[in-house]
């Protein structure tokens, strides 16, 4: 890796990473990595975050990883507590980490609701109020939030994930006006089809006809660096202008 920090997006930047060990998660650690940001990679799987940590550090990137249970709040208060005695600062929050669950209204029972909710709308929320007090002292900073494009229209399934990533939506948007003047800006990005881990199952249920990426007018699924990549945009300060917005990468899906 050509650690020179000329000419690189995150140059000087400190960004932690949730959910940094899954298909985009791992594909944004690495080219935030790539673009000159010090990182805390954190992720529930200790092994797996200790591999990614472990693999960027031989390539010259100043990092840490941890373990991270994104609905606990004492975990959060440990990560951040990490973060400021080892960089004394934080310029980027990619709140990444979710799970989902698919059934509807009537088949989704009362702990499948209250974990997804758990990990993907109040870990949303945990993260920002616990990074904040670093972020606002960088006076440049920038969150980025993972919704879904089920964070915008309905699908008829996955009632508690489609839930949680509406309210990941307007929770950034609420965000970005409380922190508009303090130095924060905050925005979401809503994924469409991708080819990770997370969704694999459903596409191979799906077979021949994958019905998913039939109806993106793009007529593929995408892949974890293509949303990587507007993460680093969000995240850069090429998007100085740019809070409260939602961008979608879904290969036109919602364009209909």
């Amino acid at each position: 890796m050509n650690l020179s920090q000329s000419g690189r997006a995150l140059a000087g930047k400190v960004a932690l990473i949730t959910g940094a060990t899954g298909g985009i998660g791992r594909a944004t650690a690495e080219l935030f990595a790539r673009e000159g940001a010090r990182l805390i990679v954190t992720d529930v799987a200790q092994g797996a975050v200790d591999e990614l940590a472990a693999r960027l550090a031989t390539e010259g990137v100043d990092v840490v990883g941890a373990r991270l249970d994104v609905s606990s709040a004492e975990n959060w208060s440990e990560i951040i507590d990490l973060t400021r005695r080892r960089f004394d600062r934080l310029d980027v929050l990619v709140n990444l980490a979710g799970i989902v669950d698919w059934p509807g209204i009537e088949d989704t029972t009362q702990d499948a609701w209250d974990r997804v909710i758990a990990v993907n709308q109040t870990g949303t929320w945990l993260g920002m109020k616990t990074a904040m007090p670093l972020l606002r002292a960088s006076g440049n900073a920038s969150v980025v939030n993972t919704s879904s494009v089920l964070g915008l229209v309905g699908s008829g399934a996955a009632a508690a994930y489609q839930a949680s990533k509406g309210a990941v939506r307007l929770l950034t948007k609420t965000a970005a006006v409380e922190y508009a003047t303090r130095g924060v800006r905050v925005n979401s990005v809503h994924p469409g089809v991708i080819a990770t881990p997370m969704i694999q199952d459903l596409l191979d249920e799906q077979g021949d006809e994958q019905s998913d990426i039939v109806r993106t007018p793009m007529r593929r699924a995408g892949v974890p660096a293509e949303v990587a990549s507007v993460m680093l945009f969000l995240a850069s300060d090429g998007s100085s202008y740019v809070t409260g917005a939602e961008l979608v990468v879904d290969g036109g899906l919602t364009a209909y």
